[in-house]
């Protein structure tokens, strides 16, 4: 896939009238996008999907890069993959609708912590949902993207000493994990994983995460379950695995959390990405403040 990179690039170098500077500013994006797809299991460009690019571009804004650098992405990865659909090297062009979007101002939406022990109550005692009981509950207690979550493999849980060892691009951070993750975790780890998996690997790297016919969790897949447990428990809010993030940091930062810790866990280069928590927090306070003091 890197010689379409390449080829690219040159493709540019003839035909358009660029920089040196912008050229290696496109070069760079795409190495990026290479690097990031085969973190997921991608190694064909048939395989990205107008998802995909979505998810890329959320990681990017979570990065805390600016406005210009990501419109700067999308304009890369939109000429790339126009090339590549001209010259019949990929059978359709899933950057057609990806536009420069500008970091949200808005302040992300959060579950309230009823409203989380509410959904994680919703997996019943099936083998299919004491896998999901394990899923939902590692999401929130770790706060990884729903990506990070359906790539884990077997060997990157250690329920003896408690963390996870989540993998993201060439880039790898340690997460510990609470006691009620642990315990569903183990039981399904012990008494359902080996049932619902129907080949393991010889080189012993299997997916934690399978679905009923035990091949690796989709993304897709993943959403729809979230969306359905959501429903179940009657929460009025378009739950999604990434609100279950948002809700993880902001709940550990209303708990006393520093920063940096949660920057770490959550894998945030920049802080300035993990410090809209705070802003989520302080918001709330000035609700509480105007809903009960007498002079608000």
């Amino acid at each position: 896939m890197r010689a379409y990179n390449n080829d690219f690039i040159e493709h540019l170098k003839l035909h358009k009238n660029m920089s040196v500077s912008t050229l290696n500013s496109y070069n760079h994006d795409l190495i990026k996008f290479h690097n990031f797809i085969e973190s997921i299991g991608i190694n064909d460009y048939n395989q990205v999907s107008y998802a995909v690019l979505s998810d890329y571009l959320t990681l990017l804004q979570e990065e805390g890069l600016s406005n210009a650098t990501i419109s700067r992405n999308v304009a890369s990865l939109r000429g790339f993959f126009t090339y590549l659909f001209s010259m019949r090297l990929i059978q359709m062009n899933p950057s057609e609708n990806i536009k420069p979007r500008k970091c949200d101002t808005k302040l992300p939406v959060v579950m309230t912590i009823e409203e989380v022990e509410r959904f994680l109550s919703q997996p019943n005692s099936t083998p299919k949902g004491i896998r999901d009981k394990a899923m939902l509950e590692l999401l929130y207690a770790t706060g990884i993207r729903a990506s990070e979550l359906i790539h884990l493999n077997f060997s990157d849980v250690n329920l003896a000493l408690g963390f996870i060892n989540c993998h993201s691009g060439k880039k790898e951070r340690i997460i510990p994990l609470g006691q009620i993750c642990i315990d569903s975790l183990r039981i399904y780890m012990t008494d359902i994983w080996d049932k619902m998996i129907k080949e393991k690997s010889e080189n012993g790297v299997d997916p934690l995460f399978v679905n009923t016919r035990g091949k690796p969790m989709s993304r897709q897949g993943f959403w729809k379950l979230v969306k359905a447990y959501g429903q179940a428990a009657g929460i009025d809010k378009d739950i999604t695995p990434h609100m279950l993030r948002h809700s993880f940091a902001c709940h550990l930062i209303q708990n006393g959390a520093d920063l940096k810790s949660v920057q770490e866990m959550m894998g945030h280069e920049n802080i300035v990405s993990t410090q809209i928590y705070t802003k989520i927090q302080h918001s709330k306070l000035k609700e509480v403040y105007k809903s009960h003091h007498p002079r608000a």
